[in-house]
């Protein structure tokens, strides 16, 4: 099975197309979110969508490419938001984009954030092509960009992959440990001024430990 995220390359799907697959995707979430991959069937995605079974099919020929699909867009959403960073920019005001980015998705998709991780804790067996070659080539050019900036002297000389790491961890951490969150705060659920309060919060946090003045 190709494994293709749009921000690594690969060739855009039609309007129509994109728009019925979405429909499919973000109730495939909510199925795999609630049930696990082996406890959802395609039917019961269907029905979540308000789609015949045979257009489930016309898209996603079985249950493990919808799935696959799932994590594919995801990726797609976080990735291409990495690609902006660039060399050229101010690291204060690209790593703030970059950390509101990341917990916006993590408000409005924690499902698919959710299914991601928990692909990765049990192993990640469907993400093996994924973490290919090609990829950890787009990684080492991410990690590039904040090595430019130490060499240019515009931030601390911390280790640019730990950082990356950190991002990632920091900003996913609001919807994978959404539960936990709210419960130990008091919450029922983390609105939308919590997730833009805790974005604030990371901003601060990581732009000054990169010796980087916020401008928030």
């Amino acid at each position: 099975m190709t494994f293709e995220v749009p921000a690594h390359g690969g060739k855009p799907a039609s309007r129509i197309r994109q728009k019925n697959e979405e429909t499919i995707i973000k109730a495939a979430e909510d199925e795999f979110a609630r049930h696990g991959f082996k406890g959802t069937s395609m039917n019961t995605i269907a029905t979540k969508a308000g789609l015949p079974k045979a257009n489930l099919h016309y898209y996603f020929t079985n249950k493990l490419g919808l799935y696959v699909a799932v994590l594919s867009n995801i990726l797609e959403l976080w990735d291409s938001t990495f690609n902006t960073l660039t060399a050229e920019d101010d690291p204060a005001e690209a790593l703030t984009r970059y950390i509101r980015a990341k917990m916006e998705f993590s408000r409005r998709q924690p499902q698919a954030s959710r299914i991601f991780a928990m692909e990765v804790i049990s192993g990640g067996e469907c993400l093996t092509e994924y973490f290919n070659q090609d990829y950890r080539a787009w990684f080492q050019g991410r990690a590039a960009v904040f090595q430019a900036w130490i060499d240019a002297g515009k931030m601390d000389p911390v280790d640019p992959v730990h950082l990356i790491f950190l991002l990632w961890g920091s900003t996913q951490h609001y919807a994978d440990f959404a539960t936990q969150i709210c419960r130990v705060s008091g919450r029922s659920k983390l609105t939308k001024q919590d997730m833009d309060d805790a974005g604030t919060n990371l901003i601060r946090i990581i732009l000054k430990g990169c010796g980087l003045t916020p401008s928030i």
